[in-house]
């Protein structure tokens, strides 16, 4: 039903707009002629109205028996169309540079942004980037464009993963828009010292907006396959600590699972969806969420 997208996971692809587009397409698109063959996700299917063509619109949605009637161009707007923005918030402090099968989380990140990116800009929704951490803040501001989108793409490959999360809460104020509706995505390893991601993540629901949070792990992280003596280091503090797998594995899956339905439970609690996403988990799963929230917001 879904077409293979792994393959397509090289360096010389996830390093450039071109590649992270080309990668995205192939997701979405494989994604969607799997999920119903008669229904065209995006345009929709029942008319809703007209509205005046804007820059950056579709050509195919001209209505051209309007255009011979008024002399004007209007497009067809359906009844998924809605204002609505797709705000993603990645998480690009240092311990995103963690790495398994040739693949980080960072650079997985940036295909599940750039998926989700193109599927939205697809639907006329404005999209918009901002990534976070305590040395930088990169932010695309929200635009419907369709030439937008490749902006995002060039930004995303700009992102260096650094330093830490940063502690001031306030920053959340200036990544939502509490009078439209919007669809706010947190990208993140869920990765803290003291609560301050869940502070922050808190802080970004409103009454007029869907929250999701992606937790992105690693299959090892998750499982501990590892063995013999290992040293670890902390990707954000530079601190080593030296183990025997053996008789740390079961203290460590203790306390892994214990962090997770912690932040699960306190996220629904504050009407945050939250959702686990290995590295080679299918994409798919994320747009199939997409679709369901961007439904709430209609």
């Amino acid at each position: 039903m879904r077409q293979e997208y792994h393959n397509l996971l090289k360096p010389e692809l996830l390093r450039s707009v071109s590649g992270l587009s080309l990668i995205a397409r192939v997701i979405v698109d494989g994604y969607l002629s799997g999920v119903n063959h008669s229904r065209r996700v995006g345009l929709g299917m029942e008319f809703s109205q007209f509205r005046s063509y804007q820059t950056g619109d579709d050509l195919r949605l001209l209505d051209w028996k309007m255009l011979a009637r008024s002399g004007r161009y209007y497009i067809k707007q359906s009844e998924i169309e809605t204002n609505v923005s797709v705000k993603f918030i990645l998480d690009a402090s240092n311990s995103m540079e963690y790495k398994e099968n040739d693949l980080s989380k960072i650079e997985y990140a940036r295909v599940l942004i750039a998926t989700l990116g193109y599927l939205s800009q697809n639907q006329g929704d404005a999209i918009g980037l901002y990534a976070l951490n305590d040395q930088q803040l990169y932010s695309i501001h929200p635009k419907t464009q369709k030439q937008h989108f490749n902006r995002l793409l060039a930004s995303l490959l700009e992102i260096n993963s650094n330093g830490k999360w940063p502690t001031s809460i306030e920053l959340s104020e200036k990544l939502f828009d509490r009078k439209h509706k919007e669809l706010i995505f947190f990208i993140t390893d869920m990765y803290e010292h003291d609560q301050e991601l869940l502070q922050f993540i808190k802080r970004l629901k409103t009454l007029r907006n869907e929250v999701v949070v992606f937790q992105i792990m690693g299959s090892n992280e998750l499982e501990f396959n590892y063995k013999g003596n290992l040293t670890f280091e902390d990707l954000e503090t530079g601190d080593t600590l030296k183990i025997n797998a053996t008789d740390a594995k079961k203290s460590y899956l203790h306390a892994i699972e214990t962090m997770m339905a912690t932040t699960k439970d306190t996220l629904l609690a504050n009407g945050i969806n939250y959702h686990l996403h290995t590295m080679d988990t299918h994409i798919g799963n994320a747009i199939q969420l997409f679709l369901k929230k961007r439904t709430n917001l209609r």
